[in-house]
């Protein structure tokens, strides 16, 4: 029997939600980290799937994706489409 792949961790479908949602709206992880107010390399983290981010920065780049909190994780449900 081979190893079954575990699903994405909910980190990893956050940032592919994120990084979906910044490519819809034709922007650079620049543009979107300068619209947060967050660092970029930070942004680059979220994207991976390496950062643990907190409430406030949810709001903060649910707010310069210009989408609310509760679609951003609909999106992530959905595993970051």
């Amino acid at each position: 029997m081979g190893k079954r792949r575990a699903a994405p961790d909910v980190r990893e479908r956050f940032g592919d939600a994120v990084r979906t949602r910044r490519e819809e709206l034709k922007m650079t992880q620049e543009d979107l980290a300068e619209k947060a107010g967050i660092h970029r390399t930070y942004l680059s983290d979220v994207e991976r799937g390496t950062r643990n981010l907190s409430l406030v920065n949810i709001e903060k780049l649910a707010a310069a994706l210009s989408i609310t909190m509760s679609k951003l994780f609909e999106a992530v449900d959905r595993g970051g489409e």
